[in-house]
């Protein structure tokens, strides 16, 4: 073979080299750019506080990555047998919280504590009933893990959802190299439950002056609820997010609950729980720990006639003889002001 026909044969090569290379080149741009994930803007409401800057920071919610929170959120195949999601306990119409004194699990398994609601999750800094998660990301693993409630595991469940063509779609959208992680599992949760934002009650209105205004019997109950209760339920929140020993009925499973000493391990902690907040509290009965009381009706009764003693129960109510005094008539009108707190446009968001 002549040196010029190996010349030809050598720049030929180079020549498809170029070629595969540049179009793999293109290929690669082209993935790039069909990556779009943007971060998206949560709506601060007027009359809140700042988000809390550490989830943001380590979680900010993304257009897809919500999305796909929002499937795992309805998604039965988080439980073992696939019978039961978070919507299962966490409902829109109460909340998303139930009516169930204690949570009920796969195969109708008793939960140990109330469930507590979704709402505002991005204001706050603290969850679970005894505080003991402080990052959203964490907190389904709770649920997902525990035999009275989902009884699964995050390894099985991604076992599952891998299979689902939807779920490769969304997170090769969400993420750019489409890797579907437990990590990103627990993240794309918490974005999606950072969305959950009720601040449209007619308490909201009053507050940011938008043409309403309370009846004579909410404005009484609104002066009750700052003299007698905002020390806790720290507006506009309705909570302080510290941990109390307000005296309730406790659990007769004395073995498991010991509130934050469950947790802690000191007998200070015994029988305190995170305040929870008021917001929506008309339809989020029944209320405590473990669903101790049917109404609000019975627990201003129960605070107002004494609660239980103990050496670490809240000094408001020490300083009361153990009660928070309450007449009949305050009562009533407490429960007026309670009821401008529930969210019609939140609850109704299915």
């Amino acid at each position: 073979m002549s040196i010029s026909n190996k010349i030809f044969e050598i720049n030929t090569l180079r020549f498809f080299i170029f070629i595969l290379f540049f179009s793999c080149q293109r290929e690669e741009v082209s993935k790039i750019e069909s990556f779009d994930n943007p971060i998206i803007s949560l709506k601060k409401p007027s009359n809140f506080p700042e988000f809390d800057t550490y989830n943001l920071r380590t979680n900010a919610p993304t257009l897809i990555g919500v999305e796909i929170g929002k499937k795992l959120f309805y998604d039965k195949q988080l439980s073992r047998d696939n019978t039961i999601s978070c919507n299962s306990c966490h409902i829109s119409t109460y909340a998303y919280g139930d009516n169930n004194s204690q949570a009920i699990g796969i195969k109708g398994r008793v939960g140990l504590r109330n469930t507590p609601p979704i709402q505002n999750m991005i204001f706050l800094n603290t969850y679970m009933w005894d505080g003991a998660v402080i990052d959203l990301k964490d907190q389904p693993i709770i649920p997902i893990i525990t035999h009275e409630e989902m009884d699964s595991s995050i390894g099985h469940i991604l076992e599952k959802i891998r299979k689902e063509d939807s779920y490769i779609r969304l997170f090769k959208k969400a993420y750019s190299d489409g890797e579907i992680t437990s990590g990103r599992i627990l993240e794309c949760l918490a974005q999606y439950m950072f969305t959950l934002i009720s601040a449209d009650s007619k308490y909201d209105k009053v507050i940011r002056n938008e043409g309403v205004t309370f009846t004579p019997e909410e404005q009484k109950g609104y002066h009750i609820f700052q003299q007698k209760c905002s020390s806790c339920h720290k507006e506009p929140l309705f909570t302080d997010q510290s941990v109390r020993n307000i005296g309730f009925p406790k659990n007769p499973n004395k073995i498991e609950e010991k509130g934050v000493a469950r947790v802690s391990g000191e007998k200070t902690d015994l029988y305190k729980f995170r305040v929870p907040t008021l917001r929506n509290i008309e339809v989020t009965a029944p209320y405590g720990d473990h669903g101790q009381f049917a109404s609000l009706e019975e627990v201003l009764s129960f605070l107002s006639q004494g609660v239980e003693d103990d050496s670490n129960l809240d000094p408001y109510l020490k300083e009361n003889g153990n009660r928070i005094p309450l007449s009949e008539e305050e009562q009533k009108y407490l429960i007026s002001f309670l009821k401008t707190l529930t969210d019609n446009t939140f609850i109704q968001n299915n």
